[in-house]
């Protein structure tokens, strides 16, 4: 399973990368091969000041070994190795009117002292955040991902999109990071599931990545906006800058298990604001935004 993961990915991040050039349509991704010293290693792809995105990365890793004393607390196990590879993406586009979106794909692994696998699992999911809310935009996207999960079971839709509003929650601003999409963790084979099901559950998603945002980054590329809207994108973005170095779990997992620092952090956008209690004027778009982000919808 970790071998055909691992190649699923390889092949996912080929088609995502492509597709997002030609999206932008004047820069390319630039690529990094790295090495972990413990074990594994992984292959970023950046794109930087492009027409359309300011800042972004698609990155895939595969590392392995000794299991960190951090996460055997967190799963509760003493020392054991553990394999894990995934996928993950951040794009954050330049025109305000376009939304910043993430999306990952992950598979773990952990052995017993005679190398058999005694837990296994996956996890993922794709979320939208944007500065300024177009409804048919977020409509678009959960549409998108709802298809996705209905071709394999009619109530993962409804639960996933509850777990992503209740994970990309800024607690320490009671809001939302952005209007979700899907979060799915420690997807373990069951009575109803196996491994090849949920391999199967996974994939779908992975491709529809393209599907459920390529088409709002074509509708809003090319929309005017005023140096004020891009104020607010840049104090937004502080908002998503908080939520990953505070409450991200793959942010936390990849510092405890000595990850490439600079893929780590490649999520964060190049231009941000802190502006003192700021809160937007009464009756404007950027009120609609915040007003959502404080009450989670359904959006289909």
């Amino acid at each position: 399973m970790k071998d055909k993961f691992y190649a699923y990915i390889q092949q996912l991040q080929d088609q995502i990368c492509a597709g997002l050039e030609a999206v932008d349509g004047t820069t390319k991704f630039r690529e990094d091969l790295w090495k972990r010293p413990e074990g594994g290693g992984g292959r970023t792809r950046v794109i930087e000041n492009g027409s359309v995105f300011e800042k972004g990365g698609v990155n895939i890793s595969a590392v392995h070994g000794t299991l960190p004393e951090a996460m055997q607390k967190m799963f509760g196990v003493g020392e054991a190795d553990f394999f894990a590879c995934g996928l993950s993406l951040v794009l954050h586009p330049k025109n305000p009117m376009a939304p910043t979106v993430h999306a990952n794909w992950r598979y773990f692994e952990m052995y017993d002292e005679k190398g058999n696998i005694i837990e296994q699992w996956f996890g993922g999911g794709q979320d939208l955040t944007p500065y300024y809310l177009f409804e048919e935009d977020a409509k678009h996207f959960h549409q998108t991902c709802k298809t996705a999960c209905d071709q394999h079971n009619p109530e993962f839709y409804t639960k996933y999109k509850k777990q992503c509003d209740a994970y990309f929650w800024n607690a320490h601003r009671n809001e939302a990071r952005g209007i979700g999409g899907l979060f799915f963790d420690y997807c373990k084979a069951n009575e109803q599931m196996s491994m090849e099901n949920w391999f199967s559950f996974v994939t779908e998603v992975g491709n529809s990545f393209l599907e459920a945002y390529v088409p709002i980054v074509e509708k809003r590329k090319h929309m005017p906006f005023t140096a004020e809207q891009r104020t607010w994108q840049e104090i937004r973005r502080g908002r998503y800058v908080e939520f990953n170095l505070v409450h991200d779990k793959g942010t936390l997992f990849g510092l405890k298990t000595n990850g490439r620092i600079e893929s780590i952090l490649m999520s964060l956008p190049p231009h941000v604001q802190w502006v003192y209690d700021h809160h937007p004027e009464a009756g404007t778009e950027e009120e609609k935004l915040i007003l959502t982000l404080e009450n989670p919808r359904e959006w289909i």
